[in-house]
């Protein structure tokens, strides 16, 4: 399990996940955060500046423990997704680069403290990609550096970590992905990084992927209420719902696209909407060129994909409430999240005694 927060690791640790199976990343941890990870014995901190590596170690020596780290590095590698979420770029704020030195440079301040044990590289080089080329060449570069690694300073890493990033169906164009898809996937990096270990002379690593949002991404979906169609002569149908983004901010933060359709079927000619929701901005879109059958207000539409990131982006923005989760299986209903009342909005609010 990958947590990027102590809210993150919170969860994780309160659903009974073994702290063993933790990795904790992020580009900023907090003092707290770190503290966390050593106080509860997380299998693997992922460090991301010197500052973090000074305070690991520090952490760590005041409680007596060696923490296991991994480093993030940057291989330069530019997936073929939108710009927000490609990660290995060499303007990234994430990781250290291996083209000009600093990586090198880190890796050789990280081995003189003595309570941290260096395990090996981590690189997540974006989201939502369906090829495998970029993970191959992403795993080329790691490796290589291995070797250097190895022949320049001894160093031979027991771990390397790919990420994640692997893509899912969102709209038409996409690939419709199954288990079987993620296994050839992974099986052909695997099989990749074997033959190049042993070309290198290299001790076979454990091998770490980061499914992300692989794993329940379409297995969510969300329900609207559509409001009053709203039609532009000429240019386009809005069709506005009591959602917004307050539960789903994809849109507005990379210009995410989603399959929509009506709950209730019909054999009506369809027609293009831009599907928006409530809040006070002009970019509060779900998605555009959504194609559906004539709706009225009060009947119901179905995002499909939402599984991954709805809940965990959701705010309070306009002073809306989080809207509740539920899961359906063989049959059955049951609440994942309870739904929220306006109390709930105003609950950590206070006023000072001096206004």
């Amino acid at each position: 399990c990958d947590v990027v927060s102590l809210g993150e690791l919170y969860t994780a640790l309160s659903s009974k996940m073994p702290a063993e199976n933790i990795i904790m990343h992020g580009n900023n941890k907090s003092i707290t955060e770190l503290s966390a990870c050593v106080s509860n014995n997380v299998k693997y901190v992922c460090l991301d500046s010197v500052y973090e590596a000074e305070v690991l170690d520090n952490l760590a020596k005041k409680e007596g423990k060696t923490v296991e780290v991994l480093i993030r590095v940057n291989p330069g590698i530019e997936a073929h997704t939108h710009h927000f979420v490609q990660t290995a770029t060499p303007d990234s704020k994430f990781g250290f680069s291996l083209s000009d030195g600093s990586a090198y440079n880190f890796i050789k301040k990280v081995l003189t403290y003595k309570n941290l044990k260096l395990s090996g590289l981590h690189a997540h080089i974006g989201s939502q990609i369906f090829e495998a080329k970029s993970f191959l060449m992403s795993a080329e570069k790691l490796l290589d550096y291995y070797a250097k690694l190895k022949k320049e300073l001894n160093l031979e890493l027991p771990v390397l970590n790919l990420g994640g990033g692997f893509g899912i169906y969102y709209k038409e164009g996409d690939e419709k992905t199954t288990p079987k898809t993620y296994y050839d996937f992974i099986s052909q990096i695997a099989a990749f990084v074997k033959e190049k270990v042993q070309k290198e002379g290299l001790n076979k690593p454990f091998l770490i992927f980061e499914p992300g949002r692989s794993i329940v991404g379409e297995a969510g979906i969300t329900l609207y209420t559509v409001g009053q169609i709203k039609e532009i002569k000429g240019l386009k149908k809005y069709l506005p719902v009591d959602g917004g983004m307050f539960d789903n901010p994809r849109y507005a933060l990379y210009g995410a696209k989603y399959t929509v359709v009506p709950v209730k079927k019909s054999d009506e000619k369809v027609e293009k909407f831009t599907v928006c929701g409530k809040c006070c901005e002009s970019g509060d879109i779900i998605t555009e060129d959504a194609y559906l059958p004539p709706l009225k207000a009060g009947e119901n539409i179905a995002v499909l994909s939402t599984g991954a990131y709805n809940y965990s982006m959701a705010s309070h923005y306009n002073r809306n409430t989080v809207p509740p989760c539920a899961i359906c299986r063989d049959g059955k209903f049951g609440l994942l999240v309870k739904k929220e009342d306006l109390e709930d909005l105003t609950r950590n609010d206070v006023i000072p005694d001096f206004i």
